[in-house]
């Protein structure tokens, strides 16, 4: 499913035309990008937490060469479902 469709299906469900739908949409994923971007943690009731996590600097390996790699320490985001949608997805 893309952002489109999701626009889409809340314009058909709720009668709001989809430029705002389109618009309310894109500032929500905004606000979550500039939450993330600081380093806030993002919790959504029974559908999941999203935050970010340092990941430890560490030896990597070429799988086509065999080389080994030094991996450098990076930051990444990371979801972990709620409980709402851990039953759905079941």
């Amino acid at each position: 499913m893309r952002k489109r469709d999701i626009v889409l299906k809340i314009s058909k469900e709720t009668g709001v035309k989809q430029v705002i739908v389109r618009e309310v949409v894109q500032r929500t994923f905004d606000t979550i990008l500039g939450a993330l971007k600081e380093g806030k943690r993002i919790e959504l009731r029974n559908f999941g937490v999203f935050q970010v996590k340092l990941r430890k600097k560490r030896v990597g390996r070429n799988p086509k060469t065999g080389e080994v790699v030094p991996v450098p320490e990076r930051q990444t985001v990371v979801f972990k479902s709620g409980l709402e949608m851990k039953k759905v997805v079941k």
